[in-house]
């Protein structure tokens, strides 16, 4: 059974934060709000934690999973950054972007597409995500909740505990959460390409 975090939307409790970041580190896998929708996330290592996404996602080993980071600094120690896509992708962050970029040693080679190497990575403009990410230390691993039945992401942390209770180890409900995915932009050639239009603006990357 999944626990249950209250968490307040712009002064999350440091408790509550570090509760949630035990179980992270201790192999969970926790469903928590971000600044554009719901997301599934775990720690980089945690295999069972990445089978556990596919399974409740049904997703195949083509899937681009995501690196939600803290800060410019966590994010460059993950991915190649060119001066040129430095400046493009540090315009649009924090913000509701998922930018896919060629992944660095540090990347787990399963998180990696397959032939390209790649790996998306993101900073989130969220109070909550942003205190989880700084209290684990590292990047958290990510996929959008969107289950396979469903059109939209779900919304409220109750209605996500009731769905997968027996899933996942911890919610975060930190009030109403957007149904709109980032905005993903491929610049692991250097031009950006538009992958999926979403919650952040395409209009600077076109």
């Amino acid at each position: 059974m999944a626990r249950y975090f209250d968490v307040h939307p712009d002064n999350p409790q440091r408790r509550a934060i570090g509760q949630v970041v035990r179980l992270i580190r201790e192999d969970g896998l926790i469903a928590y709000p971000t600044d554009s929708c719901y997301a599934l996330g775990c720690q980089l290592g945690n295999k069972n934690g990445i089978d556990r996404i596919k399974e409740i996602r049904a997703l195949d080993d083509k899937h681009h999973f995501t690196l939600i980071c803290q800060d410019f600094a966590q994010l460059g120690q993950f991915v190649h950054v060119s001066n040129a896509v430095f400046r493009l992708v540090k315009a649009a962050t924090p913000g509701k972007y998922t930018f896919i970029l060629p992944a660095t040693k540090e990347v787990p080679r399963r998180l990696m597409h397959q032939k390209k190497k790649t790996v998306g990575v993101r900073i989130p403009e969220h109070v909550v995500t942003q205190a989880l990410v700084a209290e684990l230390g590292e990047p958290l691993l990510s996929s959008t909740l969107l289950l396979p039945d469903q059109e939209e992401p779900m919304t409220q942390g109750w209605e996500i505990k009731e769905r997968l209770d027996h899933q996942v180890d911890a919610v975060l409900d930190s009030g109403e959460c957007g149904t709109e995915p980032t905005t993903v932009i491929d610049l692991s050639e250097g031009e950006p390409e538009i992958v999926r239009v979403g919650a952040g603006d395409t209009s600077r990357f076109e």
